[in-house]
């Protein structure tokens, strides 16, 4: 499969995944809509193969459910943000963008949580000033790292039940 072939692949998993719609035909339309976007894009061309995936390995690593709504939430901006430099009057474009634009909607919390992860990881901790703020909310912190994580211990030592 090809690089684009696979950015494409990732783009139906994302609709099937949140379950836009489970009917045949909305997913037989789908994938005529992919495979037109696929001629415009020409994604049979050998170059395409070069090099690795552009979405699925990042998948990969994100395995809970919750985890991959914040990762497929930034994927299908990126799609939008593809398909907004195509040609908008193509009806299969028009269509992919809109179903695309239902999910971004149904993932705007995700979203906003992979911005905040994206902002950390920005965050320059330099000045004088923020490293005080930062110093002042540690105990805060691991506060809550510490609470999570006896939450996560407490239900794996739960009892399990008899199946007598």
């Amino acid at each position: 499969m090809t690089c684009q072939t696979y950015c494409l692949f990732v783009l139906s998993v994302i609709v099937i995944y949140f379950g836009c719609s489970g009917s045949a035909l909305f997913l037989s339309q789908l994938q005529h809509d992919i495979d037109k976007l696929k001629a415009d894009f020409n994604a049979s061309n050998s170059d395409v193969a070069d090099g690795n995936p552009v979405f699925i390995e990042k998948l990969k690593n994100w395995t809970e459910r919750n985890e991959k709504r914040i990762i497929l939430s930034q994927i299908v901006s990126l799609y939008l943000e593809m398909l907004k430099k195509t040609d908008m009057s193509k009806p299969h474009i028009k269509n992919l963008s809109e179903q695309l634009s239902t999910l971004r909607d149904t993932l705007s919390d995700d979203y906003k949580k992979f911005k905040d992860l994206v902002d950390l990881s920005n965050l320059q901790l330099t000045g004088l000033k923020i490293q005080r703020k930062a110093v002042s909310e540690l105990f805060s912190v691991l506060q809550k790292l510490l609470e999570t994580s006896t939450l996560k211990r407490k239900r794996s030592q739960s009892p399990k039940r008899c199946r007598c």
